[in-house]
């Protein structure tokens, strides 16, 4: 859902500190014939693509001009939690939510090149991913487990399962806890989001071992952007808190929070130079949820 970006060392700390509402020029970019709406993924150039959760249909907007299409029509009963793009190979990876189910399209031929099926398939369910220089990763929000598809030149390898340890691997197994995953630039750190404690872990992608990151504390936490040392934290409560990290990512202090009456349960953003593209899911309207719209903000970052 999400882009991880790096800043030089001299600017890590330039987070405002102040709590501000979003501009006054928030932009509004409805999805056509969205049924629900979750993961947001950049493709540079202004192009963005959002999955809806329910429908699994992938959407494109063009920010620059404020337009969305639907634009990859998924098969029948494929979802689309998280979504995240590897630019190298135009391949977008598709959390695919209930069933341990997860695909992955070729956006310049829109051909679903792989459909994988990870953990239990009766309880695992694959909440969101993101890419690294080595593969994508996946959560699973009942099990403390994350899932690897190696990517090697565009080839996709053999999925493997990694084993959980620490605060990060949440409580007993069946209960909901994680939910969205970044990483760092080199994919050497990753991040996840978990909703019911309002944390956030870094994990150790070679041993599995999570450690929380202190003081951090986001209510119904949902999603995350990385930008260098500052960190924001997508919540269901209509809010995006602001963090600004340490050296090692181990303690964050406070920068600030983003709202804007527009927000209807944001559940994931990327990131656009000094704004983010909000993702507005309205899943408190039901599940499915029943609004009758879902729509792209663009606010101040």
């Amino acid at each position: 859902m999400r882009r991880i970006l790096a800043l030089p060392a001299a600017i890590l700390l330039l987070a405002l500190t102040v709590a501000a509402p979003a501009s006054a020029a928030t932009r509004v970019i409805v999805l056509p014939g969205a049924t629900s709406a979750e993961g947001i993924t950049a493709a540079g150039g202004g192009t963005y693509y959002t999955g809806d959760l329910i429908a699994g249909t992938i959407f494109r907007e063009d920010l620059k001009r404020g337009t969305a299409e639907r634009f990859i029509e998924a098969p029948p009963g494929a979802m689309a939690a998280g979504v995240d793009l590897d630019r190298r190979y135009d391949l977008l990876f598709v959390a695919g939510g209930n069933g341990g189910k997860a695909y992955v399209y070729n956006v310049r031929t829109k051909a679903k090149v792989a459909d994988f099926t990870f953990g239990d398939p009766q309880t695992s369910y694959v909440n969101d991913v993101v890419v690294t220089p080595y593969g994508a990763w996946f959560t699973d929000s009942y099990h403390p487990q994350l899932f690897f598809v190696p990517n090697l030149g565009g080839v996709l390898g053999t999925p493997r399962t990694l084993r959980l340890s620490g605060p990060g691997a949440g409580g007993s197994p069946g209960n909901f806890f994680m939910n969205d995953i970044i990483a760092t630039p080199a994919g050497d750190t990753l991040l996840v989001a978990a909703t019911t404690p309002g944390k956030v872990y870094t994990i150790d992608p070679r041993t599995g071992v999570s450690k929380e990151i202190a003081g951090v504390n986001a209510p119904s936490v949902v999603s995350l952007v990385l930008e260098g040392h500052r960190l924001w934290a997508v919540q269901l409560d209509d809010t995006i808190s602001r963090w600004c990290l340490n050296g090692d990512l181990g303690h964050g202090d406070p920068a600030g929070t983003i709202t804007d009456p527009l927000f209807d349960q944001p559940v994931s953003a990327a990131k656009i130079g000094d704004r983010l593209a909000v993702v507005n899911s309205h899943i408190f309207s039901g599940y499915p949820p029943t609004s009758p719209t879902y729509e792209v903000l663009v606010v101040d970052a």
